[in-house]
């Protein structure tokens, strides 16, 4: 899995809805954003300004982002609008590109023509599913078919293709969201993003919710899913750049978060299951001894091997009792490996396709040839 340190700081600039021809079943962009309108244009310069006090030398580039709505399907004039707004920060050296969200069938060569002369680098599109049953219930409004034909376009125009993804969605399953996974990868995107279905106030979803007609992932089931993922997508070198929302004020506080699988640190809960995967993968191998086992991994990684409250060292030292567990930073090792007693495990090394290694859940996975 290609580095997190190569990845672009983002300046996100958020347009609540905007350009969307309607609202479906799971959104609530002014709920998710805690923004209300469509932000004027000294409102967009100030939130950039702002953005630009995270910039670091580390950071291989820096782009202005526009997210929360359909930006290829807003009016021509506002989208030119936008543009030129953001093109002024990149003419001045403070901002290497641009990159916004749109719908995948908003993607044709009308709209792409739009952005000749622009330095928009990055267009991610939301497939949100490839299951074509699990969109028309989301009232989504595209098909499988749209999401192929944009990847191909974008791509053929040589801009960097991102994949926005759900889990749990209504009449989603592990299987169909797994398959989804396969056929996005097959899109061959420059990286991903993965989030979990939550329910949000004032949406339909959050209807269906009231009424028992939908039923949102438990966490512990959402982090299982988007972990297959995971290592689905890191198998074919497709960076996932998010795995859950981002953390705010507002989403902490539940305001307007109905239910569902939200935690503050989703990410990190679904790298925390990989360590532990690679830990058992090891010890199961039947290569290392069951007691004092000496663990080692870069010092960023400390804390994914640890887990949330030491409970991945609690679960280990169970499994090794009543031998002794040593842990060890190594900033040799790459950030997303570990050594066991001088063993060599990257989550690449697992076998997403087998029980051992992700626990009894995982069955759905060996038959993954379901229609989408």
């Amino acid at each position: 899995m290609p580095a997190a340190a190569k990845r672009p700081l983002i300046v996100p600039v958020f347009l609540p809805q905007a350009g969307c021809p309607h609202r479906c079943a799971f959104c609530n962009q002014n709920a998710i954003t805690g923004i209300a309108a469509f932000p004027d244009p000294a409102s967009i310069q100030a939130a950039i300004t702002s953005g630009l006090r995270f910039r670091s030398r580390k950071r291989a580039a820096t782009q202005i982002a526009f997210y929360g709505g359909n930006f290829l399907g807003l009016a021509v004039e506002r989208i030119r609008r936008l543009l030129d707004l953001a093109t002024i920060f990149v003419d001045q050296g403070l901002v290497d590109g641009i990159r916004f969200s749109t719908r995948p069938d908003t993607i044709d060569a009308a709209r792409l023509d739009l952005l000749a002369g622009y330095p928009v680098a990055a267009i991610e599109i939301g497939v949100q599913s490839m299951h074509a049953a699990v969109l028309r219930a989301c009232r989504r409004g595209h098909t499988p078919e749209d999401s192929r034909r944009a990847a191909r376009r974008i791509k053929a125009r040589g801009y960097l293709l991102g994949v926005q993804m759900m889990v749990g969605l209504p009449d989603d399953t592990a299987q169909r969201s797994f398959a989804s996974g396969l056929e996005i990868a097959a899109m061959e995107p420059d990286f991903v993003r993965i989030y979990p279905t939550l329910v949000f106030r004032g949406s339909r979803l959050a209807k269906w919710f009231e009424t028992g007609a939908y039923t949102p992932l438990g966490l512990e089931a959402a982090v299982r899913q988007v972990k297959h993922l995971c290592l689905l997508f890191g198998r074919q070198n497709i960076p996932v750049i998010r795995m859950g929302l981002q953390a705010s004020a507002q989403l902490d506080a539940r305001t307007d978060l109905v239910a569902g699988p939200y935690h503050p640190a989703f990410g990190h809960l679904v790298w925390e299951e990989i360590f532990l995967d690679m830990v058992r993968h090891v010890l199961a191998s039947g290569k290392i001894p069951e007691t004092d086992i000496e663990l080692r991994v870069h010092p960023r990684s400390v804390s994914r091997l640890r887990g949330y409250k030491n409970r991945n060292t609690q679960t280990i030292m169970r499994a090794i009792a009543p031998g002794n567990l040593t842990m060890l930073p190594d900033e040799s090792l790459d950030t997303e490996a570990v050594v066991v007693n001088g063993q060599y495990c990257r989550p690449a090394d697992l076998d997403i396709l087998s029980e051992r290694s992700s626990g009894p859940q995982m069955p759905f996975l060996k038959n993954c040839s379901e229609s989408v």
